[in-house]
């Protein structure tokens, strides 16, 4: 087989495994939307069908043969093929360790727990959980144990969200991280300047967010004849392929930042998603960098613009329109202050910028000790309340607003969680260098002008695909790599103006 016959190969079994793995996006989709409730058993059976058959083309043998052929091949370096070769081979080596069973189970298993999970949690019910989170811890060592890992099993995990980083490496950085923000979030705490948080607890009819919420999220670039919008319980974007990416949120009407912001959120996912070249769907250079780089986008929207004055300054009119009962007395600077309030809270989905991140390093340090076996599944409440104490200086009154709150372990995400601090830092460091590559971007988020930031993002981070690594990628478009001192000062600034700091 000569080179060019083994590329084209090579990339024909890719773009047909990614057609399949899409037929199970859209039933992972569903299931968290739309399917009832007693078709989970059978919806297990088709993902975990769905999963060996997607396994079995990634790591059938002639993908061997012609990654073979290419590794001996004069490709030159950093051209298309090159990166697709490298970024192929690197997902072939680790897809021949996991033994086909294993993938079947974990897919099966899954999406029976969170089914199981969604009910526990409505019902505040660990212990009807608890059998389905040592299921799948079990099933997540094992994968580990296949694919291998130096120091922790923790590595073998985080680098399928990840690539390249380890959990050690994520220590440091939150150890960094956190030793800033303590201190700025127990000044936070000891101004005495408060917002006035009943504004955003008034009455916000659902029908009228969900406008309001489309609106926005069309106007910061969301293509809605490409996508959906549609209510869950855990909000999440799925991208299944070209022209049809669907986001989804929950609606509170009594509290307002639920839905909105979690709507911002889902449509950075998207926009990314969106953004990605759709001629290289189904290969590397079609898919999105790490899920570190995902989350910076959706943070980057959600926070660094949505929760900025600027964009408000655009967007209240039309809110006092959209809410006039319950916003027709607040001024701007009140509003302002009630969507921006910073004091620790219980859930991590509503949490504010400068404690969110809080949330993180206590599930990261619960996940390294569930996967070493130094914390049973069946201790996981206990401990969660220990440790939320201890770094919040709260106690979930129950397990629904404590360790049921995510669906992340049910799904199998163990190695999830860091990547959303990861995002947070490189949307920081993004949106630096954003603003001094292209003067006067405040200026259009005040005038409802969000072309010239999407098109920036579009070209510097939605483009590359998986050219690079995360951190690669964060030096070429801003010169320097991952570092914590930009979220750090952005919080300082933003908070220190809010709370008189």
């Amino acid at each position: 087989m000569t080179s060019e016959a083994a590329y084209t190969e090579l990339i024909r079994r890719s773009k047909e495994a990614a057609v399949l793995s899409s037929c199970g996006a859209v039933l992972g989709w569903d299931e968290r939307t739309y399917m009832p409730h007693n078709a989970s058993e059978f919806r297990g059976e088709q993902m975990a069908l769905l999963a060996r058959m997607t396994h079995e083309m990634t790591t059938d043998p002639k993908v061997g043969e012609c990654l073979a052929t290419l590794g001996d091949s004069s490709l030159a370096k950093d051209s298309p093929e090159a990166i697709n070769v490298r970024e192929i081979r690197r997902a072939y080596d680790r897809a021949v360790k996991l033994p086909k069973e294993l993938v079947e189970e974990i897919a099966r298993v899954s999406t029976r727990a969170q089914q199981v999970w969604q009910e526990a949690r409505s019902k505040n019910d660990f212990p009807a959980f608890q059998p389905w989170l040592e299921k799948i811890v079990t099933l997540k060592r094992r994968e580990a144990d296949a694919v291998g890992f130096k120091e922790h099993p923790y590595d073998a995990l985080l680098d399928e969200y990840e690539p390249g980083a380890t959990a050690a490496q994520v220590r440091v950085v939150f150890a960094s991280l956190s030793a800033e923000l303590v201190p700025l979030i127990a000044a936070i705490g000891q101004s005495k300047r408060r917002p006035k948080r009943e504004i955003l607890e008034r009455e916000y009819p659902v029908e009228a967010q969900q406008a309001f919420a489309k609106a926005a999220a069309t106007a910061i670039g969301f293509d809605f004849q490409a996508g959906r919008l549609d209510v869950t319980t855990h909000p999440f974007c799925s991208g299944i392929g070209p022209g049809d990416c669907r986001i989804t949120t929950r609606y509170n009407p009594r509290f307002f930042n639920e839905a909105f912001f979690g709507v911002l959120h889902e449509a950075g996912h998207g926009i990314y998603e969106q953004g990605l070249p759709s001629e290289h769907f189904g290969t590397p250079l079609g898919s999105y960098c790490s899920l570190g780089i995902h989350e910076s986008q959706s943070r980057l929207w959600e926070n660094q613009v949505g929760r900025g004055r600027t964009f408000w300054e655009h967007f209240y009119p039309k809110a006092r329109q959209a809410f006039p009962s319950a916003l027709g007395d607040v001024p701007l600077d009140d509003f302002y202050f009630a969507i921006n309030e910073a004091r620790p809270s219980l859930i991590r989905v509503e949490a504010d910028e400068a404690t969110y991140n809080l949330h993180i390093i206590l599930r990261f340090e619960m996940e390294l000790a569930l996967l070493s076996g130094d914390l049973k599944p069946a201790d996981v409440p206990g401990a969660w309340n220990e440790r939320f104490q201890k770094m919040f200086g709260l106690t979930p009154p129950d397990d629904r607003q404590g360790c049921l709150q995510d669906i992340h372990w049910s799904m199998g995400g163990l190695g999830y969680f860091p990547t959303y601090t990861l995002g947070n830092l490189y949307a920081a460091q993004l949106m630096n260098a954003s603003k001094s590559q292209l003067q006067g971007l405040e200026t259009d988020f005040a005038q409802g002008e969000f072309g010239r930031l999407k098109n920036w993002l579009n070209e510097k981070v939605h483009k590359p695909g998986r050219s690079c690594r995360s951190d690669e990628l964060c030096q070429r478009i801003t010169g320097e790599g991952l570092r914590h001192e930009p979220l750090v000062a952005y919080l300082r600034t933003k908070f220190g103006d809010l709370y008189d700091l």
